[in-house]
């Protein structure tokens, strides 16, 4: 799994509006959408509500990782969304979130979804690849940040 290869600049937005957790998903379902991704709008959107009532995808170090499984969609995929001003997601660390990246894969392909979500992970460990990625001008720049 390689998180440049399931991305591309449609799938990111720089700009998220979202106050929520909830707006903040739905924007993102709505880039996954209109990037033609996923087929299914709202048994996207009921598997990562299911998945965040299990327990928050709020991470560490103003990340969210909402993801769910579904069959909206036929091979993992993803996107990303940078967020101006931070967004309460019951985190673990209880910090507000900035950057989010939301997966969603089908029910029967496990593998692929558990390789992406411990990449990303693993990348946004490091402070400094975070502070890139929130001082990206496009997903251009976003995804070349990754790529290194």
């Amino acid at each position: 799994m390689n998180l440049k290869t399931v991305l591309d600049t449609d799938t990111i937005d720089l700009h998220l509006k979202g106050s929520t957790k909830k707006e903040i998903i739905n924007e993102l379902l709505d880039l996954l959408i209109k990037a033609g991704k996923i087929s299914d709008r709202e048994a996207a959107f009921n598997a990562i509500f299911e998945r965040e009532e299990k327990m928050s995808t709020g991470m560490k170090h103003g990340i969210a990782i909402p993801h769910g499984k579904c069959q909206a969609t036929e091979d993992l995929v993803a996107c990303i969304g940078i967020s101006e001003k931070a967004v309460d997601f019951d985190s673990l660390d209880n910090e507000p979130c900035r950057i989010f990246i939301m997966t969603l894969s089908p029910v029967e392909k496990t593998g692929p979804h558990l390789q992406f979500l411990a990449e990303v992970s693993l990348l946004f460990k490091s402070a400094e690849k975070r502070n890139e990625i929130l001082g990206a001008k496009t997903p251009e720049e976003v995804i070349r940040i990754l790529a290194e």
